[in-house]
């Protein structure tokens, strides 16, 4: 068998042994091999957390990544941004016919890393095969619960004015690498995306700092930008920060001022920003430069008033600029 076949959808041996022999043989654990309609899994103190999302990244395959690892390190991350400690994932797989199953495999032993690497299980998944020109080669869905301890409060709610922003390291590089990668721009082997688990990193920081750490946000889609105006929304505040302490690639800025694309609002994967109680700031930052994840974090601003959704930004030259969400989808299928 070298391709995907419907026959693998079927629901029968094929499926069975696609199943078993693909999925089951890398992520295999106590919950997951019965292959139960469901998981089953253990209630934990405090609270649960629960999340979903599904990933159609276009090259499937990209420098510092794959399919894989972004469905898991995105939905672990997802559950990391609200305080949760991962309990386990589904992963839901939508399979075009005719898809090599050596890509398969790739995206499998990816997958497989990944979990590993976080800490966390796959306990249940689902695949379903659909005919050629009905996908576009592999598309993911996975969901993940996680469970918050007691006093954790990790919220927009929580941000007050004072806070400081920080962001745990340069922005950007998901995005343009994707797009670098898709439209063969020839900057493969000096860019990377940043995907990244950070649950282990935030949950670090929450043990050091549980009650100053007031709200977590990975600016994935619609980048830096659009995180920091929907977060000001939200929490009913102003904000500033300062271009010049924006932790930036200079490959990346070089190839976006090439191509004439905003940094401020390409993806991240592996990136966050804090909002924190100003008399941490330096010391949530010694913690975060012990992490590889935050080897390059900067304060980069402060919460400033009661102008609900207004940011601006500081600009290098002196200048100010009201920051926007993002409109419009210049990077489709990023993610």
């Amino acid at each position: 068998m070298d391709c995907i076949t419907l026959d693998h959808g079927s629901g029968g041996l094929a499926a069975r042994e696609l199943v078993q022999e693909v999925f089951l043989s890398r992520l295999n654990n106590p919950l997951l091999a019965p292959l139960e309609d469901s998981a089953v899994l253990p209630v934990a103190a405090g609270r649960l957390a629960f999340t979903t999302d599904s990933y159609v990244v276009d090259p499937l395959f990209f420098p510092g990544g794959d399919i894989g690892a972004l469905a898991i390190n995105g939905t672990v991350n997802d559950l990391a941004m609200r305080g949760a400690t991962p309990l386990g994932l589904s992963l839901g797989l939508i399979i075009e016919e005719g898809l090599p199953l050596a890509v398969l495999e790739r995206v499998a032993d990816s997958l497989a890393t990944a979990a590993k690497k976080a800490g966390v299980m796959v306990v249940t998944g689902d695949t379903k095969v659909v005919p050629r020109g009905a996908a576009d080669k592999l598309f993911i869905n996975t969901a993940g619960v996680g469970s918050i301890a007691t006093g954790i409060e990790i919220s927009p709610l929580q941000v007050q004015v004072g806070d400081g922003i920080i962001l745990s390291g340069t922005m950007a590089d998901h995005g343009i690498t994707v797009l670098a990668e898709r439209e063969n721009l020839g900057f493969s082997d000096r860019l990377q995306s940043d995907t990244a688990a950070l649950n282990r990193l935030v949950l670090s920081l929450l043990d050091c700092f549980p009650a100053d750490i007031h709200a977590l946000r990975d600016p994935t889609r619609g980048g830096v930008a659009t995180t920091l105006c929907e977060i000001a929304l939200a929490a009913g505040t102003s904000m500033e920060i300062k271009e010049e302490d924006i932790p930036l690639d200079r490959t990346v800025s070089t190839v976006c001022e090439i191509l004439g694309i905003d940094p401020f609002f390409l993806a991240n994967e592996g990136k966050c920003l804090l909002f924190v109680a100003p008399a941490v700031e330096a010391a949530v930052l010694a913690e975060l430069y012990r992490h590889p994840e935050g080897e390059r974090a900067k304060l980069i601003g402060r919460v400033t008033g009661h102008d609900a959704g207004r940011v601006v930004l500081h600009t290098v030259v002196g200048g100010q600029r009201l920051m926007t969400p993002l409109t419009g989808d210049p990077l489709p299928r990023i993610c």
